[in-house]
């Protein structure tokens, strides 16, 4: 995660046209690999769907970026869809995937996937919307169109961000009360508005969100840790084959509660019931 600004955020623009302004302005693709903890978040990812994905797996990624993870998914040989809002993005997945047959990628919004059919997927990946919603009826609507596209007995993953880790990669830098101004109200409940650009969560509120849902809980995990604040450090340094130990063993904590608040980036991972 990675708190940008993008220029000028024009009064009453609308999410959609917001979150595709932020990304015509930022490098999106290459960000799993141009960093310590986006290697670690991609490593981690994939090491989750690859428990629930084979390669006779259909796959929906919704919110696929650049296609860092439907590229990836397809070569494999799995069949995968990949749907995403902004342009530019889109415009990079299908140059990078033009040879793959089996990627099928589509401009939309995760808040509305009339075109796709449900009950089609085995795995479904939102990777990304949850990021840029802030609405609770549309934050409720990408959480619905991603289960109802999803088979019975499917697994969904949604990523989120965690509001502490935020605060703590962004806000050490002389500007700690705009940030607790920015992401709480007085009392300290978490804010959720477009002009965050990213919003987070409190894990439990996350949770919260599929009380009522049609899904069983499997897990909750961290995919990167507390790295990126501490990436910034002019001494840090992680070679690669101190980076396999890292992933190792981060995979053996990464589940773990009380480490879930510090983690930038996680999965909320659940199975959809029959």
């Amino acid at each position: 995660m990675e708190l940008t600004r993008i220029d000028q955020i024009t009064e009453g623009a609308s999410r959609e046209e917001i979150v595709s302004k932020f990304y015509s302005q930022y490098e999106e693709d290459g960000r799993l690999e141009r960093s310590v903890h986006g290697r670690l978040e991609y490593a981690t990812t994939m090491n989750y769907i690859h428990r629930f994905a084979d390669n006779n797996s259909k796959v929906l990624e919704i919110g696929a970026g650049t296609g860092r993870y439907s590229i990836a998914l397809a070569k494999e040989g799995m069949d995968v869809t990949a749907v995403e809002l902004v342009e530019k993005n889109l415009e990079v997945l299908r140059a990078h995937s033009k040879e793959l047959s089996n990627l099928h990628s589509i401009q939309g919004d995760a808040t509305n996937l009339q075109s796709l059919a449900s009950n089609t997927f085995d795995v479904t990946l939102v990777f990304g919307p949850l990021y840029h919603l802030y609405e609770s009826n549309e934050v409720n609507r990408a959480i619905d169109e991603a289960i109802r596209v999803t088979k019975p007995g499917g697994v969904i993953m949604f990523a989120f961000i965690s509001v502490y880790a935020i605060m703590y990669s962004n806000y050490f830098y002389g500007n700690w009360a705009k940030g607790q101004e920015e992401n709480f109200t007085k009392d300290y409940r978490i804010r959720h508005f477009k002009e965050q650009l990213f919003t987070g969560y409190d894990i439990t509120e996350f949770e919260r969100l599929f009380k009522e849902k049609n899904i069983s809980w499997v897990t909750t995990t961290g995919v990167d840790g507390l790295l990126e604040p501490i990436e910034q450090r002019v001494d840090f340094e992680v070679s690669d084959e101190d980076f396999n130990k890292l992933f190792e063993w981060y995979l053996q904590f990464s589940e773990k509660r009380e480490l879930l608040g510090n983690t930038n980036h996680l999965l909320y991972i659940c199975k959809k019931r029959n």
